[in-house]
Formats: structure tokens, sequence, C-alpha cells
């Protein structure tokens, strides 16, 4: 059985991007929105670490930030949405209109 090398994590890596892209580009629901910002951050966090294994342990102490931000973007974009909803009543990226005149 061959080992697992930063070749396999970056191809892991890749996919969970893709899939966020393709999640955030396709997707009407700002829910699903911010789960595949999520994810693009997840691609990032495992490319870090991938790397950290080669070049030392810089990028999983960077990586512990990208965590933290994460968090904090995912609870003020509840709170957003939650604003949001009990004005609109809806969740739909296509609905968003508060900003025009």
């Amino acid at each position: 059985m061959a080992p697992i090398t930063t070749v396999h994590y970056l191809v892991v890596a890749a996919a969970l991007f893709i899939l966020g892209v393709i999640g955030v580009l396709t997707r009407r629901n700002v829910v699903i929105v911010l789960m595949s910002i999520e994810l693009i951050l997840n691609a990032v966090n495992l490319n870090l670490v991938a790397f950290s294994r080669l070049y030392g342990i810089h990028g999983q102490v960077f990586s512990i930030f990208v965590i933290t931000d994460a968090a904090a973007e995912a609870a003020v974009g509840l709170g957003i949405l939650i604003a949001f909803f009990r004005n609109k009543e809806t969740v739909n990226v296509d609905e968003v209109d508060l900003m025009k005149w």
C-alpha cells in the first residue's frame, strides 16, 4: 500500500474548493452559499496543513487563524441572515434588494 503524500491532500483540497465554488455560483439560498464558503475555507486549511508537513509548522498556525476567521464569518453571516429573514421573510440571494433605491 502506497503512503499518503502531499499530493493526495492537495487533490482532496482541490475537490473541496471546486465543490465550494460551484455551490457559491449556482445556489440561490444564502445558507447554502455560506456553507459553500466554509468548504472553500476548509480547502485552504487543508492546503496549509499539507504544506506544513514539508515546510514547518507555520501553515498549521496560520490555519488556526483561518478557522477563527471562518467561525467569526459564520456568526456574523448568520446574524445578518436572521435579520434579513425577519425583514423580507426569504433567504434567496435573488431577492436581496435592501440597498436599492
